[in-house]
């Protein structure tokens, strides 16, 4: 099956975030050690989390992977989604911690100027992840994979992260100290919100949370069909990256029931076609006035 292939495909961005995420962030640390800079010390643990969301989003690829067996007849595509629940829970525990340490240090007056070889690395950085992020987009959009895009998008972030973090050392170099650990006390916040990000998203979908204008899109698309006299009832949930989508339409009641299946599957049809959403269940109801 399509899916499960992509599925495999898109291991290939997780095992890539995961390689530039831990070089990265060893190097990060140690120079932010040598060099005495907060907010490179904050862009390296920053790094951190983003190697245990990236090995998530790879076991939760790898799970996704295993076909239907005799208690999951929907397959196992929402792995992926818990994968990244569970990962959320571990990025907004190291913002909190990097915000609290560089906001005490910011209250006890404990800055001094970080060597240049720290903005350097964080601009070089900042390179590096831009790349990573080009990868990733392309591939999650070849692949049709949400949770690839969503780490492409993480991948920018941190790109942008380590931006600022070096125009708060540059700034420290002209003897604004407190800039440096105030990029530190930013980039706590911007873990925080990407951490807070990925748990809405996963939140809403684990709860079978659906767009309302996904939903409208998909009625229109069923009433355009000719034969499809109303649309009585439109529900969709979403298994991992898999759209699942149940209707009720009613037709004319003098079809016969092969008539009315070739009608459910001109609309299946269709539904797969337009929005690739390949998994649907069409019910028929003979139209009442």
């Amino acid at each position: 099956m399509g899916e499960y292939e992509n599925l495999r495909k898109g291991e290939r961005g997780a095992w890539i975030s995961i390689i530039a995420y831990l070089i990265l962030a060893t190097v990060k640390l140690i120079v932010a050690s040598i060099g005495n800079s907060e907010a490179l010390r904050a862009d390296g643990l920053n790094n951190t989390t983003d190697v245990v969301a990236s090995v998530a989003v790879l076991i939760g690829l790898k799970i996704s992977r295993k076909p239907p067996d005799e208690d999951h007849h929907y397959g196992h595509f929402r792995a992926e989604t818990i994968a990244s629940l569970i990962a959320a829970f571990i990025m907004m525990t190291v913002g909190l911690e990097v915000i609290f340490g560089t906001f005490q240090d910011i209250i006890q007056q404990k800055s001094s100027e970080p060597s240049l070889l720290t903005a350097w690395t964080a601009l070089s950085a900042a390179v590096v992840m831009y790349g990573v992020y080009r990868y990733n987009l392309g591939l999650s959009k070849k692949v049709n994979s949400n949770a690839l895009y969503a780490a492409a998008q993480d991948n920018r972030s941190d790109a942008l992260v380590s931006v600022g973090a070096a125009i708060g050392i540059f700034g420290s170099q002209f003897g604004a100290y407190w800039l440096d650990p105030l990029a530190g006390l930013i980039v706590g916040f911007i873990i925080c919100k990407t951490a807070w990000d990925i748990f809405r998203d996963s939140s809403h979908r684990l709860t079978d949370g659906f767009d309302e204008e996904e939903i409208e899109e998909i009625r229109e698309l069923i009433e355009a069909h000719p034969e499809v006299w109303a649309v009585r009832d439109v529900k969709g949930r979403l298994q991992g990256n898999q759209t699942l989508v149940e209707a009720t339409i009613h037709v004319n009641p003098k079809l016969t029931i092969e008539e009315g299946h070739e009608i459910t599957d001109e609309v299946e049809s269709i539904l797969e076609k337009k929005l690739h959403i390949y998994y649907a269940h069409i019910h028929i109801e003979p139209y009442e006035e």
